[in-house]
C-alpha cells in the first residue's frame, strides 16, 4: 500500500522529505562550526598571551639578576665593614673609601658597558658583568690585607657598572609597551632583594669568628653570578640590537616570542628599523651627537641624567650603607640589635617595591614619583630633627627607625624603580645604550660622593644636620620631576621620542591622552 505524495527510496522504502527544514538544520550546523572555530581561536590567542607573558617575565627576571649583585654588595658591606674594621684595623677614612669607591669605579664599567653592549650585544654584556663581579668578590673574600681587599672591590665595581646600566636597557627592548613599566622595574626589585639578602647574611654569620665571618658574608655574593651564567643560555638577544646588526630575521623571531599579538610583529619591526636608521650613511657618530645634541636629545639627556643624580644625592646609599652608624647615633648599642634593625630596613625597602611594580603601568610614572619624592622629603626631615634635637631614649630610637624605614619605603615606591624605567625608555634606539651609560655615570658619581663623604660630613655638622640637607635636596627633586619628566605610560619606545620634540602644547597633550591611537610620523 502506498501513501499519496510520499516517495519511495531506491530500496522501495518510504521516506519523508523535510523540505526547507533540512536547510535550517545545515545552516545551524555551519553556524555551530563557525562558533566553535571562533572559540578555539580565542583559546589559542589566550594561550599565546599567557605563554608570551611568562616568557618575557622570565627573561626580565633573569636579566635582573645582575642587579642582585649590586644590592647584595650594598647590603652586606653595611654590616661586614664593622668586622673588617676590627679584623684589619682600618681607619675611618679607609672605611669610607672602601664603601664609596665601588660607586666611583662602577662608572668606568657603565661607560665601557655602553660601547660593549653595542659591540657584543646586551645579553653577553650581562655575562661579562657577572664574570667580572665574581672575580672581584672572590679576591675580597680571601684578602689578607686592606690593599688586596681594595683591589677586589675595584674589580667588583667594574662588574657592577656593566650590570647596572645594561639590564634595564635589555628589559625595555624586549618588553611590550603595555607591560614595559612593570617589567623594567624588576631590576629595582632585584636590587632590594640583594640588599635584604646582604642584611640577612650579616645577621646570620655575625656570630662566627672575627677572621671568618666577613669573608663568608662577601663570598656568598658569588652565588647569584653563577645563576646568571646559566640564565644567559636561555634568554634571547635584544631584537633592537639585532636590527642594529642587520640581523632582521633573528629580530623577527625574538619579537614573535615576546609580543602577544602576532599581527603587530611586522609593524613593531618596521618601527625599530626606522628608529635604527638603517641605510643612512650620513649619520654622525653616536658620541658626537651626544656631545653636541639636538634640542630634543638635550632634553632627554637632562631628564635622564638629572633623575639619576637626584636618586643618589637624596641620600639613599648613605641610609643603606651606614644604617648601623645611624642607629648607633640614635642610641642602639648592641651590634646584634643594630644588625636586626638593618634587617627591618631591608624588609621594608623590599616590601614596598611591588607597590610601584603593579601601579606603574596603571597610574603612570609621574604620580609615583610625586608620592615617593614628597614622602622621602618628610621622612628625611623627620630623621634629621630626631637625631639633632631629641635626647637619648626609646622615643628617639623608635622615631629614627621609623624615619629610616619610611624613607626607604617611599624610595621604593618612587625614585628607586621609576628612575631606571625612565632612562631605559626615553632615549632613541641609536643612543639608548650610550645615553643610559651617561646617566648611570651621574648615578654612580653621586653615589660615590655621598658614600665617601657621609661620615666625614656627619662629624662636622652631625648626622641630624646631614639628613636635613638630604631633605632639602629631596624637595628639589620634586620640582625637577614636575618640570622635566614627561608621562610615558602606555607608549612604545618609538612614540616616547616624540614627547621631547619641538611641538605645540596641544600636540603633546594629545599624545599623552591618546595612548591607544596610532601616531603619524
Amino acid at each position: 500500500m502506498r501513501f499519496v505524495g510520499v516517495p519511495e527510496n531506491e530500496n522501495g522504502e518510504m521516506g519523508v522529505s523535510l523540505g526547507s527544514k533540512n536547510k535550517y538544520r545545515r545552516m545551524d550546523s555551519e553556524h555551530s562550526e563557525d562558533f566553535d572555530e571562533a572559540v578555539n581561536h580565542l583559546h589559542q590567542l589566550e594561550r599565546r598571551r599567557r605563554r608570551t607573558r611568562k616568557y618575557v617575565l622570565a627573561c626580565a627576571v633573569f636579566a635582573s639578576l645582575t642587579n642582585v649583585l649590586l644590592g647584595y654588595d650594598v647590603g652586606v658591606m653595611s654590616g661586614a665593614i664593622i668586622f673588617i674594621q676590627e679584623d684589619l684595623k682600618t681607619t675611618e677614612v679607609q672605611e669610607e673609601v672602601l664603601v664609596g669607591i665601588l660607586s666611583i669605579i662602577s662608572l668606568l664599567g657603565s661607560l665601557i658597558g655602553g660601547k660593549t653592549s653595542d659591540l657584543i650585544g646586551r645579553k653577553w654584556t650581562m655575562a661579562l658583568a657577572a664574570l667580572v663581579f665574581q672575580t672581584g668578590m672572590a679576591i675580597m673574600a680571601i684578602a689578607p690585607s686592606f690593599q688586596i681587599l681594595m683591589a677586589g672591590r675595584l674589580i667588583a665595581g667594574v662588574g657592577i657598572g656593566f650590570g647596572v646600566m645594561i639590564s634595564p636597557v635589555y628589559i625595555a627592548e624586549i618588553s611590550p609597551s603595555s607591560a614595559r613599566g612593570f617589567l623594567t622595574s624588576i631590576p629595582e626589585i632585584s636590587i632590594n632583594v640583594g640588599i635584604l639578602l646582604g642584611y640577612v647574611s650579616n645577621y646570620a654569620f655575625s656570630g662566627l669568628s672575627l677572621h671568618i665571618n666577613w669573608r663568608i658574608m662577601l663570598a656568598v655574593g658569588i652565588l647569584p653570578s653563577v645563576v646568571i651564567g646559566f640564565a644567559l643560555f636561555i634568554i634571547p638577544e635584544s631584537p633592537r640590537w639585532l636590527v642594529m646588526q642587520n640581523r632582521v630575521e633573528e629580530a623577527r623571531s625574538v619579537l614573535l616570542k615576546t609580543n602577544e599579538n602576532e599581527a603587530e610583529v611586522e609593524e613593531r619591526l618596521a618601527e625599530i628599523q626606522l628608529a635604527a636608521g638603517i641605510g643612512n650613511a650620513e649619520e654622525k657618530s653616536v658620541w658626537r651627537q651626544l656631545l653636541s645634541p639636538s634640542p630634543p636629545l638635550r632634553r632627554m639627556l637632562i631628564t635622564g641624567f638629572g633623575m639619576q643624580c637626584f636618586e643618589m644625592i637624596t641620600g639613599i646609599d648613605a641610609t643603606v650603607y651606614y644604617s648601623p652608624e645611624i642607629f648607633k647615633a640614635a642610641g642602639i648599642e648592641s651590634n646584634s640589635k643594630i644588625l636586626a634593625a638593618t634587617v627591618a630596613v631591608g624588609v621594608t625597602k623590599t616590601a614596598f617595591i611591588p607597590v610601584a611594580t603593579f601601579l606603574i603601568d596603571k597610574i603612570g610614572r609621574k604620580p609615583l614619583l610625586y608620592v615617593g619624592t614628597i614622602g622621602m622629603t618628610i621622612c628625611l626631615f623627620s630623621l634629621g630633627l630626631s637625631l639633632a634635637l631629641l635626647g637619648n631614649g626609646q622615643f628617639k630610637i623608635a622615631l629614627a627607625i621609623l624615619s629610616v624605614c619610611g624613607n626607604v619605603a617611599f624610595f621604593s615606591v618612587g625614585m628607586g624603580p621609576v628612575c631606571w624605567v625612565l632612562i631605559s625608555e626615553i632615549y632613541p634606539l641609536r643612543f639608548r645604550a650610550q645615553a643610559s651609560a651617561l646617566a648611570s655615570v651621574g648615578n654612580r658619581v653621586c653615589s660615590g660622593i655621598v658614600s665617601m663623604s657621609f661620615l666625614s660630613i656627619s662629624q662636622k655638622i652631625t648626622f641630624g644636620g646631614t639628613f636635613i640637607i638630604f631633605s632639602a635636596l629631596s624637595a628639589l627633586s620634586v620640582l625637577f620631576v614636575h618640570t622635566h619628566v614627561p608621562e610615558t605610560k602606555g607608549k612604545s619606545l618609538e612614540q616616547i621620542e616624540l614627547l621631547f620634540q619641538d611641538q605645540p602644547e596641544w600636540q603633546v597633550s594629545e599624545m599623552e591622552m591618546g595612548d591607544s591611537e596610532h601616531l603619524v610620523r
